[in-house]
Formats: structure tokens, sequence, C-alpha cells
């Protein structure tokens, strides 16, 4: 689809060369033919007016007239009576092939992870907390903005972190980002500066993310095991690292929450090594067992980075995060912010907090709540259809499952004859540090995205990969 410009004229880019010795028309003719046959200029879009063109270039109006006329002989333009001047249709590039894997192959049911409800973003209250920020931010907040994050969206993060997550949270401790991969480079940069060179995370987990932003930090990435207790600490005290990055409340992706000896355990490794322990905040909002499972920061506010996003509970495209940091480290974090880009925006900020002390957000979680659980409960109800046999954990909180396929099943095969079926899987093997097969192999089955029809009827149709019975 072409653009449609306002009733200001639209600015197009071109230049001549008064010194070339070519005809100034001729040069114009062929910088708008190229900008039509490269797809700079697009069927359909408008040209600026032949008065406004000459203008811009110092030409004219005639020699642009006679331009367009050319041009429009030639079927490059289309002119109509009243009507701006056009890209003729079919005068311009041909449109790129689609992409594989793109809106042309649309599947039944995704069951990609990680993936919160996007057709539930509170579009409403958002553009109300937006409105209201705009409305209310002093003039001099439109200016670059602290480098830890906008001061009223850092206190009001505090109090709900305090309430929420049973965090000691102090505003001046938090620093905003823009979501967890950046606030993670981050948190490595800095401990790299303060002399760690080695940093652990949980395997299966993210290894890609954390292996790829310590090799950035120029730290080494060590995987750690985890049991049904969650990270194996006496493992962990067998490496060097001086940092681990842990999802205490809800693993990723096993989804076992750390048991309490294991917390304990967990704090005293990190005052014995002299080590940072790098909290995500993972899934703490959604929990179906039990009230949520307090921030490990908690215990350990002076050894816990604590790190949390809008990414799940409202939507990824908002990028924005924070870092709850011990005192010593908020200064180096925030000039390492700084020094990224500037700041995260600030009426998005504003926005946030507006939306955080309305209660709107807490309204907006507890509905999505309710959504998350009917898709858990909608699962279960499929598998147990038509997988019965097959064990399913890591349900007790957040938006995705663990099933766990027969031993001696090919997980690879199973994920891709899903995707021939028109169903998402995705396997847990590209979740370990190792990249091989798991054992028993297992699927990671993400429901957040997916709606309860879809889910019943996506699981249906693979029933025969995961050794039940077709529906």
């Amino acid at each position: 689809m072409s653009p449609e410009w306002s009733s200001s004229p639209p600015e197009l880019l071109l230049a001549v060369d008064r010194t070339s010795g070519r005809p100034l028309r001729t040069q114009l003719e062929h910088g708008v033919r190229e900008a039509i046959r490269t797809g700079r200029l697009r069927v359909g879009e408008r040209l600026p007016s032949s008065r406004e063109l000459a203008r811009t270039l110092g030409l004219s109006r005639g020699l642009v007239q006679e331009c367009y006329a050319q041009l429009q002989a030639e079927g490059y333009l289309v002119t109509r009576p009243g009507s701006a001047t056009r890209v003729a249709a079919g005068a311009a590039a041909p449109a790129a092939p689609a992409r594989p894997g793109g809106a042309s192959s649309r599947l039944l049911a995704d069951f990609r992870w990680g993936v919160p409800d996007l057709g539930s973003f509170p579009v409403q209250d958002w553009l109300w907390a937006v409105r209201e920020a705009a409305r209310t931010m002093p003039v001099a907040a439109f200016d670059y903005g602290e480098a830890r994050g906008n001061a009223a969206l850092r206190e009001v993060l505090a109090g709900y972190l305090r309430r929420v997550r049973a965090a000691a949270a102090d505003p001046e401790h938090i620093v905003v980002c823009n979501g967890y991969a950046q606030g993670l480079g981050l948190a490595l940069r800095v401990l790299a500066d303060a002399g760690v060179r080695t940093v652990a995370f949980e395997d299966p987990g993210s290894s890609a993310t954390i292996g790829g932003a310590a090799s950035a930090a120029g730290l080494r990435a060590v995987p750690v095991p985890v049991d049904e207790h969650g990270i194996d600490v006496r493992a962990l005290a067998a490496t060097d690292a001086r940092a681990v990055v842990v999802t205490p409340a809800h693993q990723w992706p096993t989804g076992v929450a750390l048991a309490p000896e294991r917390r304990l355990a967990l704090v005293e490794w990190a005052r014995q090594r002299d080590a940072i322990l790098i909290e995500d905040d993972y899934d703490a909002e959604f929990r179906y067992d039990r009230e949520p499972v307090g921030a490990l920061q908690g215990l350990a506010p002076d050894r816990v980075i604590a790190m949390g996003t809008v990414s799940k509970s409202l939507a990824p495209a908002l990028r924005i995060g924070w870092m709850l940091c011990p005192p010593e480290l908020a200064g180096p974090l925030a000039r390492q912010k700084h020094r990224s880009d500037r700041g995260t925006a600030t009426l998005d900020q504003l926005a946030l907090a507006r939306l955080i002390e309305s209660g709107r957000f807490d309204r907006h979680l507890r509905r999505m709540r309710a959504t998350y659980a009917a898709r858990r409960t909608a699962l279960l109800t499929a598998l147990a259809e038509h997988a019965p046999a097959m064990p399913v954990t890591g349900l007790a909180a957040g938006f995705h499952a663990v099933a766990h396929l027969p031993r001696g099943a090919d997980e690879h095969h199973i994920v891709t004859a899903a995707r021939e079926l028109s169903v998402g899987l995705y396997g847990m093997s590209t979740l370990r540090a190792a990249r091989t097969a798991a054992t028993p192999p297992q699927l990671v089955l993400g429901f957040g995205n997916v709606g309860e029809r879809a889910i019943g009827e996506g699981i249906a149709v693979v029933a025969g990969l995961l050794g039940g019975r077709a529906g």
C-alpha cells in the first residue's frame, strides 16, 4: 500500500549539479526516473507539486512541468485533473517476494514460547496514560532525561516492587532500561569493569541471550544444571563464576520455583564468593498454585540485580524494563546506560507510571491471569484427551508448559512434522547449552498468544506425533 501523505506537499530528495554540463531538465528526469525504478518511489505515491519542487531545487516551474510531462508520456507518472501527480501503476520496482514463514504461511496453532496475548494489550488504558503523561509533564521533561530513568517512574516502580514483589526497593537504586536484553548487557559490562571474568547461567535456559551478552562484555559464560528444585548451587560453586543469571520465581523454561533452601544457599554462595546474582523476575506476575513468590532481591539487596520488564505483562513492543541494583552498582549502571543510548523514552516512562499508579495496570494483570488460567486449562484438557500418557510440568505459573515426550522420540522430527500440519511446536533442545536433544525429549508449549479453541484444535492435529490419538 502506498503511503497517504497529508495535504502538505511531500518532500523528495533529488540533486542537480549545475557544474556538470548536463542540462538541468535531463538531470531532473533521470533523478525521478531512477527513484521510481529503484523503489524509492512506489506505485501511487504523490510527487511534490511542480511549484514546490521548483522552489526546493531552485529551478523554474516550467522546467519541472516539462519534466513531469515527459515522464508521464513515458508511463512513469500519471496526472488526473484536480489530483496530484503520482507514480503510475507498473512503473515502480516489483515488490520483493514473500519470505518463507511470513504471513502467507499462517499456522492453525502456534505454541511459541515467551509471547503474551498480544491482542489483549490494553490499548485504551495506554492511550489514556500517554495523554495524561503528555498533558501533565513539565516542559523540562521534554529534554534528555536522567540516566537512571525518569524519577516519577522510579518512584512508582519502587512502590510497586515493594508491594507486589516484597523487594527492598529504593528509587535511587533503580535504572530504567529498554527491556531485559539491554539491561542484561549493561549489567554484564559493569561487572566486567569490576573484575568479573565468568558469568554462570541456568541450563536449560536463555543460553543464546546470555552467551551473546557475555561475549559482548568480554566474559566467559558457563552453564549450571537445573533440577526439580532449581539451579544446582553445588555445581555453581564448582565453577569460577562471580555472577549468575537466575529465574527463581518460575525457572525458564522448566517452570520450577527455586526451593527455599536453594535460595538461602545461593545467597550464601554470593556472599562467600563476593558475587552478584542477576535475578530475571520471569513470569512472576502469573501464578496459579499460590500467591507469587517474593523476589530473591528481598533476601540480599546488596548482592542482587533484580530485572523486570513489561514485555510479558503488557507487550514486548513497549521496550521498557528496569534494574533494581545494589547501591554501589546503581551509579555505574546509569553511566553505562547513558553511554549506550542517552536514556529510555521519557513519555513512555511517564505513561507507564500513570498506568501503574492509576490501578489500571493491576486491573489488566487480573484480567490476564484469568485469561491465561483458562488457556492453561484448555491445554491440559486437550492433552488429557489426545495424549493422556504424556506428562506435563511447569504449569504453576506463566504461560508455557513442558511436555515430556516418550523416551526415544525424535524431538526434531516431531517439531518438523508438526509444522507440516500447520502447528508450531518447539523443542527443549534449542534451550540447552549444548544444543543436544533432551533425554527424554521435551517440548516447550507456549499458550500465551493462542486462543482456547486453537489450543484444542492444534493439539488434536498433532496428537499422533505426541504418542496419542487424533481427535
